[in-house]
């Protein structure tokens, strides 16, 4: 493995027993696909990048692991193995609990091959960004139970500002405290499964 970085090391070693062999096989396919990968961290997960890009990512939580490609909106997805809801959903093998979730190792490394090829060719991932006047501004019980739940603050941290602002309204606009607590607790349960607002809508 060419230059690791130890706070993956880290990171892998603080995580869940289920977790640790499932992230060890991950990084190791992936350095074997494409040894000129760069390992770091961002948003608190560890991430992989090629000539400069990112390239994929991976996280563990409490029952779960996830894999995510950068660009998986832009790839083909020969084998349909992409679970989530849609191609930009965190987790694009679905929520992986056991090394037999995942698919072969073949085909890691070829979905591996075809994000690689998109760095090679420069081809950019277009990405919306939130109107300028559109500030998000997230209620203090959300921002509490997010400091309660490091899980569900990094994915939060990790969306984009129209999907915080789906979050940080909802909440918000609860008429009554009872609402806005049950609001608040699916919120953190969503979360934590790596889930926007708006996930059952998405196609």
């Amino acid at each position: 493995m060419k230059n690791p970085d130890k706070r993956i090391d880290g990171y892998i070693s603080k995580s869940a027993d289920f977790a640790k062999p499932i992230l060890t096989h991950l990084r190791k396919l992936i350095h074997k696909t494409c040894p000129e990968v760069t390992e770091t961290i961002k948003w608190g997960f560890p991430h992989f990048d090629y000539k400069n890009e990112m390239m994929c990512s991976m996280a563990s939580f409490k029952q779960h692991c996830a894999f995510t490609f950068w660009k998986a909106s832009l790839m083909k997805d020969y084998d349909k193995v992409f679970k989530g809801m849609n191609k930009s959903a965190m987790g694009h093998f679905g929520k992986i609990k056991d090394l037999k979730d995942l698919p072969s190792d073949k085909i890691i490394s070829d979905y591996i091959k075809e994000a690689m090829s998109l760095n090679d060719e420069g081809i950019k991932l277009k990405i919306k960004k939130a109107p300028a006047d559109k500030k998000l501004s997230v209620p203090a019980v959300l921002k509490t139970a997010l400091i309660k739940n490091p899980e569900a603050r990094k994915v939060f941290e990790s969306m984009s500002t129209s999907h915080k602002k789906e979050y940080a309204e909802w909440i918000d606009e609860a008429k009554t405290d009872a609402t806005k607590e049950k609001r608040l607790k699916q919120t953190i349960e969503w979360l934590c499964e790596g889930k926007s607002k708006n996930w059952k809508y998405t196609k």
